[in-house]
């Protein structure tokens, strides 16, 4: 079984481990011919300075490697899964299975990430779409900590392929068939770790952050049931398992803006030097704006938004959550 992993980043470089460990054939593609450099002598320094990554792992700069693949591993951002699925499709010749491990929506048509995957590809090219998703960092698979995640595939049979794939004694896959439910889940829980970072920042404490996630959780479920997900879908790995690691770990990229937006009160610094990916800056307007379209309550998300976009002060929208009407939970 030949697996291509597209994106030489840290999930890309982690994920391909986990397959070389299982003893599958694996080429990592990627843009940066430093990182393709690096990954030909068993590292990913820009992403791991200590690491040896597996020495089966290979590595290209060549797409067309993608032609000769059984199974293709989408580890790009939100914003390139769209154009790198397109370039994909233009050059196979046969049905593959495509997994996706990014955690967002389409920032134009708002659509979830299998739907975008789905309409670059034809019958002819696309057995199926995977995504693999749940609570996980990449600096902790690279060194092999234990983990779970959830292959989530409404062709249940295409889930358990992926999740015997990937399982071994160190990382666990669950499977699920709630597409809907797990990919909308594992994409607002990065909105919520940019709410829990500004708490911090702004040098709140345990109390804040555990009630922060925990009407968090109801407005992912609330979304997401709205939109055709299922409820006990929430309390599984792509609700509360991925909530939980994303607002509490300094790992999180989202918990560590939100937490240099809290510092500073602002968001404005964070738009000026902020060079990383922050999956939840994107979620929060397409979530924000299918909310108010659709009449779904979501408190936290709306100050996120305006904190990030109309230059609300993070304090200020604190100020506005407590002061809001008492009511039931």
């Amino acid at each position: 079984m030949k697996i291509c992993v597209l994106g030489s980043g840290s999930w890309g470089t982690a994920l391909a481990q986990v397959l070389a460990d299982n003893h599958h054939e694996v080429v990592v593609w990627g843009k940066s011919p430093e990182e393709i450099a690096d990954l030909k002598l068993h590292r990913n320094t820009k992403y791991f300075p200590e690491v040896l990554v597996n020495p089966a792992i290979e590595a290209t700069l060549d797409f067309d490697t993608v032609k000769t693949a059984d199974i293709l591993l989408l580890a790009v951002p939100t914003g390139a899964v769209e154009e790198v699925s397109r370039q994909a499709a233009s050059v196979l010749d046969h049905p593959v299975i495509v997994i996706n491990v990014a955690k967002g929506f389409h920032p134009t048509t708002h659509q979830r990430l299998s739907e975008v995957i789905k309409e670059c590809f034809t019958p002819e090219t696309l057995t199926d779409v995977v995504s693999l998703i749940g609570p996980s960092h990449a600096e902790e698979v690279i060194l092999r900590k234990l983990t779970s995640v959830n292959a989530v595939c409404e062709n249940e049979a295409s889930a358990k392929q992926i999740q015997e794939l990937f399982s071994n004694d160190y990382f666990r896959v669950y499977r699920g068939t709630d597409v809907i439910g797990s990919e909308t889940g594992v994409a607002i829980k990065n909105i919520m770790a940019i709410a829990s970072g500004i708490i911090t920042g702004l040098g709140e404490g345990d109390n804040a952050r555990a009630a922060l996630m925990t009407r968090g959780l109801a407005e992912m479920s609330r979304y997401g049931i709205a939109q055709g997900g299922r409820a006990e879908t929430y309390l599984g790995l792509t609700g509360v398992g991925d909530l939980i690691v994303t607002c509490t770990s300094p790992h999180s990229r989202n918990f560590q803006a939100g937490v240099q937006i809290g510092r500073q009160d602002s968001a404005e610094i964070f738009w000026k030097t902020n060079k990383k990916t922050v999956e939840g800056v994107k979620a929060a307007k397409v979530i924000y704006e299918e909310s108010i379209k659709k009449h779904i309550s979501m408190p936290i998300t709306e100050q996120v938004y305006r904190v990030l976009y109309e230059g609300e002060k993070p304090s200020q929208a604190i100020k506005l959550l407590m002061a809001r009407e008492l009511k039931s939970e």
